[in-house]
C-alpha cells in the first residue's frame, strides 16, 4: 500500500520509487550530462528525480518509466540551458585556458568539444536513442517530428561525432 491515495480505477504502484530511482539513475544521468554537459548534469539530475517523485503517485501503473523520466531530465536540460543563456557568471580574472576546476573525475575535453559541435537535436536525438534506449519512434514523439527524422538527425550526429574525433 501507498502512502498516498489511490485514485478510482487506478492500481497503486507496485514498484517504490527508491527502486525506480536505483534502475534508471544511470541511464537519467547519461542523458543529462549529454543534454547539459558534464558540468550541470548533476544539477539536471536531481531535478528530474524531484519532480518525477513528486508525480510519481499520480503515473499510470503501465507507463513507460524510463521514457517518462527521459522526458522529465529533457525538460530539466532545456530549464538550465535556459537558465544559462540568461545569466553571466561573474569571475575575478578570466582564464587564459579552460579548467577542470570543480569538475569531479576526468573530463575528455575532445569528446565535449566534439558533442559541442553537434545541433541540438542530434545531441537529443544521439541521447535518448543510444544512451537511454528509446526507439527512434519515441524519440520522435519527444522532441518532435517523424522516426525517421529523428533517425537521421542521430546519424548525421553520430557521422559527425566521428569525423570530428578521428581528424584530432
Amino acid at each position: 500500500m501507498t502512502s498516498h491515495p489511490t485514485q478510482p480505477g487506478r492500481l497503486p504502484n507496485v514498484q517504490p520509487f527508491e527502486q525506480v530511482v536505483t534502475e534508471h539513475a544511470a541511464t537519467v544521468l547519461r542523458v543529462c550530462r549529454a543534454v547539459v554537459g558534464p558540468a550541470d548534469a548533476d544539477d539536471a539530475w536531481s531535478e528530474t528525480f524531484l519532480a518525477a517523485m513528486r508525480a510519481y503517485p499520480d503515473l499510470p501503473a503501465d507507463a513507460n518509466v524510463q521514457a517518462w523520466l527521459v522526458t522529465i531530465a529533457r525538460r530539466k536540460g532545456v530549464d538550465i540551458l535556459r537558465a544559462r543563456a540568461r545569466h553571466a557568471v561573474p569571475v575575478d580574472e578570466v582564464p587564459e585556458v579552460p579548467t577542470d576546476l570543480g569538475i569531479p573525475g576526468t573530463v575528455d575535453d575532445e569528446l565535449w568539444a566534439a558533442v559541442r559541435g553537434l545541433t541540438a537535436r542530434q545531441r537529443e536525438a544521439i541521447a535518448y536513442h543510444h544512451l537511454a534506449g528509446m526507439p527512434y519512434a519515441e524519440v520522435a514523439q519527444l522532441i518532435g517530428g517523424s522516426a525517421a527524422a529523428v533517425r537521421r538527425a542521430a546519424a548525421d550526429g553520430i557521422q559527425h561525432l566521428r569525423s570530428t574525433l578521428e581528424a584530432r
